[in-house]
């Protein structure tokens, strides 16, 4: 093998193990630390608009520590390809109101969901407590449109 060659080899065996070690890192990041998730529809107007992004981190989805009055990205559990943006209302062991007028208790393991458009939110009303493994992540910044980049607000009602 003449030097050029050799020297060929290194830097492409070089290249080769940085590519492999920054995407490891970034996979890293991207599965359990935060990632940019777009939400749509009318769901949580007007806390969150459609089309905004907002940076969701993943380890407390991870750790299944999800609290109360969290916006959080989760799974639809009616269409499992599409993800929701709702917030969590109620977690395991609370009561709550259903549509019916009668209460139920979130079971262990699961959360109950809302929109805070509740006029216009297809959510655990409908369907009911959801797993925590369907939750993607919770929602910490909003990051567009930039007039309105910033923490997102939790309601107090």
């Amino acid at each position: 093998m003449t030097s050029w060659t050799r020297t060929l080899a290194t830097s492409m065996s070089n290249y080769l193990y940085e590519g492999i070690r920054w995407g490891a890192i970034l996979h890293c990041i991207l599965e359990y630390g935060a990632e940019i998730a777009i939400c749509t529809g009318p769901s949580m107007e007007p806390t969150i608009q459609s089309n905004d992004r907002i940076l969701m981190e993943r380890i407390s989805s991870h750790y299944g520590r999800i609290p109360r009055n969290s916006i959080v990205v989760s799974k639809s559990p009616s269409n499992p390809k599409n993800s929701v943006c709702k917030r969590v209302i109620a977690i395991a062991g609370d009561q709550v109101l259903i549509p019916d007028g009668t209460t139920t208790m979130v079971p262990k393991g699961h959360v109950w969901l809302e929109g805070d458009n509740f006029q216009n939110s297809l959510d655990s009303r409908s369907y009911g407590p959801i797993p925590i493994g369907l939750i993607q992540g919770r929602a910490i910044f909003r990051v567009w449109p930039p007039s309105a980049i910033g923490t997102l607000p939790i309601p107090t009602n």
